[in-house]
C-alpha cells in the first residue's frame, strides 16, 4: 500500500511558450506581450502582418465592412457597405433630370425639376430658382464617389423666404416603426439655418400626419448632415391612397434673401447612423427606371437622341381638328398617369402636311405601358385617316406624364 507523505508539494502550471512545468511561485520567467499603447483609437484592431509580427489596423468609417485583402499589409481592408434597396431614396445623387435643368418658381407652388425632388416656396417678391449645377471632376463633396450634377436652390431677391425641398418615398408603410437616419451633403452661400425634416403623410382619408423635424445649420464648405429618428408605428393608423414618407433635407426656417443653397447624396437607411452612401439601384438605367414609375417624359431630356419629327405614337384622326393616338411609355408608372405635357409636337397623317398640335390631353390610361392622348389642332386633319403625333421639326419638342405622389 502507498504511504503518502505529509510533506508539502508545490503546484505546477504549464508553459507552452518554455514547454515545461514550472512550479507555482518559484523561478522566474516572462515573455513579451503585446503593449497596449499600439492602439490609438475606439475600434482599432491588432492584427498579423507576418509570423509573430503584429500591427494596428486603424478602425473603419461607421457602416464599413471589414474584408478580406491580401493586397494589404495587414491582410484586411474596410469598405463601404452596399447592398440594394439600402437607400429609399431614388435620384439622391442627382443623376436624372428628365423635366430640364433649370426652372423658377412662383410663390406657394410646388415643383419638380430633378426628378423625384419637390421644392415649394414662400416668399413676398422676387422669383426663386432651381437648377442643376456640375461638378467640377474630382470635387464630389465625398472621397471615392464621382458624381455628375449637384442641386442648386436660389433664393428670391428682395426678400427672405420659406423653402420646403425634398422627396416623397411611396407607401407610409416604408420603415414604419424602425429607427432611420437621413443623410445629404450640403452647403450655402452663406452661413444660415433652418431645419429638415421626415413626415409620414398617410395619404388621401388617412390618419394625420406624424412630423418629425431637426435643426439644420449651413456653412459655404460642403459637408454632410445626418438626422435619426424613430418613425411611428402603423398600430391604430388609417392608411388612404396615395400615403408616403417624405424625406426633406430642408424645410421651415427662413431662408436668407439671393443665397444659393447646394444639395447632393440624399439617403434614407434603417439604423441608427450613415453609412457610405449608394443609390437606390446602384445603376443608371435602374435609377431611370425607378424615376420613370413617377414622371416619364419622351423626347427632349429622355435620355436619348431625339429627331425633328420623332415619333410617339401612331392612331387616327377622330376628326378634322382631333386624333387619338396611343403612346408606349418604358415603364409602368405608380398609377394611371393624371398629368399629360406637351411641347413642339404636331400630327402627320402620311397624306397632307404637318399639321400642328395645339393641345395634348389624356383620354385613357393604364397601369400597364400605354396611355391614349387627344391631340387637338386647329384644322386641316382628315377623319378616320391614320396619322402619328410627332415632334414639330423641333428637336427640343416632348410628350411628358405624371403620376407623382
Amino acid at each position: 500500500m502507498a504511504t503518502i507523505s505529509n510533506t508539502p508539494r508545490p503546484g505546477y502550471v504549464w508553459d507552452a511558450t518554455d514547454n515545461v512545468w514550472y512550479p507555482i511561485g518559484v523561478g522566474g520567467h516572462s515573455h513579451s506581450e503585446i503593449a497596449k499603447t499600439i492602439a490609438d483609437a475606439k475600434g482599432d484592431l491588432i492584427v498579423g502582418t507576418a509570423a509573430d509580427t503584429v500591427d494596428r489596423l486603424a478602425v473603419g468609417n461607421n457602416g464599413e465592412t471589414l474584408v478580406a485583402d491580401s493586397s494589404t499589409s495587414t491582410g484586411l481592408r474596410y469598405m463601404p457597405t452596399f447592398f440594394a434597396g439600402k437607400n429609399k431614396v431614388i435620384n439622391g445623387d442627382f443623376g436624372v433630370w428628365q423635366r430640364g435643368t433649370t426652372t423658377t418658381s412662383a410663390t406657394a407652388a410646388t415643383t419638380f425639376l430633378a426628378d423625384r425632388f419637390l421644392s415649394r416656396f414662400d416668399f413676398s417678391s422676387g422669383t426663386a430658382t432651381i437648377s442643376q449645377q456640375t461638378f467640377t471632376p474630382g470635387t464630389a463633396p465625398v472621397a471615392g464617389y464621382e458624381s455628375a450634377y449637384f442641386q442648386r436652390l436660389t433664393m428670391p431677391s428682395g426678400a427672405s423666404s420659406y423653402m420646403t425641398n425634398g422627396t416623397r418615398i411611396e407607401d407610409v408603410r416604408t420603415f414604419a416603426g424602425q429607427t432611420v437616419t437621413m443623410s445629404f451633403w450640403a452647403k450655402s452661400s452663406v452661413a444660415q439655418s433652418g431645419s429638415m425634416r421626415l413626415l409620414q403623410n398617410f395619404g388621401s382619408g388617412g390618419s394625420a400626419d406624424v412630423d418629425n423635424t431637426a435643426s439644420i445649420s449651413l456653412t459655404t464648405s460642403w459637408a454632410r448632415y445626418t438626422m435619426t429618428v424613430t418613425l411611428g408605428s402603423m398600430s391604430g393608423k388609417t392608411i388612404g391612397a396615395g400615403s408616403y414618407l417624405q424625406a426633406a433635407p430642408f424645410a421651415y426656417g427662413i431662408w436668407t434673401s439671393s443665397s444659393t443653397i447646394d444639395l447632393w447624396g440624399v439617403q434614407l437607411e434603417a439604423g441608427s447612423g450613415a453609412t457610405s452612401f449608394q443609390t437606390a439601384t446602384g445603376t443608371i438605367q435602374g435609377e431611370l427606371a425607378a424615376c420613370q414609375r413617377y414622371y416619364v417624359r419622351l423626347g427632349a431630356n429622355s435620355g436619348g437622341t431625339t429627331g425633328a419629327y420623332s415619333t410617339y405614337g401612331n392612331g387616327y384622326s377622330t376628326t378634322s381638328t382631333d386624333a387619338s393616338i396611343n403612346i408606349t411609355l418604358p415603364t409602368t408608372m405608380r398609377i394611371p398617369p393624371t398629368v399629360c405635357e406637351f411641347s413642339n409636337v404636331a400630327i402627320q397623317d402620311f397624306n397632307t402636311a404637318v399639321i400642328a398640335v395645339s393641345n395634348v390631353t389624356m383620354n385613357s390610361a393604364f397601369v400597364s405601358t400605354t396611355v391614349a392622348v387627344v391631340a387637338a389642332t386647329t384644322v386641316g386633319a382628315t377623319q378616320f385617316r391614320g396619322c402619328k403625333l410627332s415632334n414639330n421639326n423641333n428637336t427640343a419638342g416632348y410628350v411628358g406624364f405624371s403620376a407623382e405622389l
